[in-house]
């Protein structure tokens, strides 16, 4: 196997077209798991930790373009403010460590279902970009960017540049349920977004079928009864609550494992989907600390 380390983007782009077989890593924290493990033998890894042109973040357009080797830790301590879904999301990566190596566009291109990112992208409605040596960049959105299990749109050629996602305008939430509350990988995660200015909601689903998902009518049935004229913040009843959560439950395809049975993880995603509406809709005094943490307080 092949080891070749790049530091400018324009290098990284001619070494991924002349060996469309090489596996990219930016932090390494799911390629080289997979690669210790013996269930992938790439003929090349491409590293592309020393690439400044990833590692940055900017406003553009309306919009935040995140890099894609900016690292949880970063996402949490610069943009938890702007981006808190992700940033909830990015907390709960393994340990200090692994936050401080792993990035948003590893996440991505590795596409594993319970990837921390993709449900909150999803909810988001975020793009990825994605450039290849010939020059071409192309935006695509997150729905379109998950083709199967560990498969995406990503071309043999191409690499993710970055993610675009609109600052928040409303409350957004990450949960997820694992064997144990910290450095533990998903059974299930939901993202849940309140856009007020698009009078939109959103909501991802991750670890509950063979690729991440968007759960679609739930999405419309809780913007159809938010009070956007007048308070959104304001509690639903019970009864809109339970059946937003019943439809989040119907839009997963979760299978059974040694981890969890399906019918355990459509349990959990009703859950974590009451929670979140009610947490979305609630005075912030009755949420839950660990969701309303700023960048810079200590875990």
């Amino acid at each position: 196997m092949e080891f070749v380390r790049v530091a400018r983007w324009a290098q990284a782009l001619e070494v991924r077209a002349a060996c469309p077989r090489a596996v990219p890593v930016s932090g390494g924290t799911d390629v080289m798991v997979q690669v210790n493990a013996g269930r992938s033998r790439p003929a090349m890894l491409l590293d592309l930790g020393p690439v400044a042109e990833l590692a940055g973040w900017e406003p553009a357009d309306g919009w935040l373009r995140v890099g894609a080797g900016v690292t949880y830790t970063r996402l949490v301590e610069e943009l938890g403010d702007r981006l808190p879904g992700l940033a909830q999301a990015a907390r709960t990566v393994g340990s200090r460590q692994i936050r401080n190596r792993g990035t948003v566009g590893g996440n991505l291109g590795t596409a594993a279902t319970k990837g921390v990112c993709h449900p909150v992208l999803l909810a988001c409605d975020a793009r990825v970009e994605l450039a290849e040596a010939t020059g071409g960049t192309r935006l695509i959105e997150a729905d379109d960017f998950y083709q199967g299990e560990r498969r995406t749109a990503l071309a043999p050629t191409e690499l993710i540049r970055a993610v675009w996602l609109r600052p928040a305008r409303g409350p957004q939430y990450f949960a997820k349920v694992g064997v144990r509350n910290a450095m533990t990988t998903a059974i299930c995660s939901l993202a849940l977004t309140v856009d007020h200015d698009r009078r939109r909601v959103g909501v991802g689903i991750g670890a509950a079928g063979p690729v991440p998902s968007r759960a679609r009518a739930a999405e419309e049935f809780a913007a159809a009864h938010l009070d956007w004229k007048g308070d959104p913040g304001r509690p639903l009843e019970a009864a809109v609550v339970r059946h937003f959560a019943e439809l989040v439950a119907r839009a997963a395809d979760p299978a059974d494992d040694l981890r969890a049975g399906a019918a355990y993880r459509r349990h959990a995603l009703t859950v974590l989907a009451r929670r979140t509406l009610t947490w979305a809709t609630t005075p912030s005094t009755t949420r839950p600390a660990d969701h309303l943490r700023r960048p810079g307080d200590q875990p």
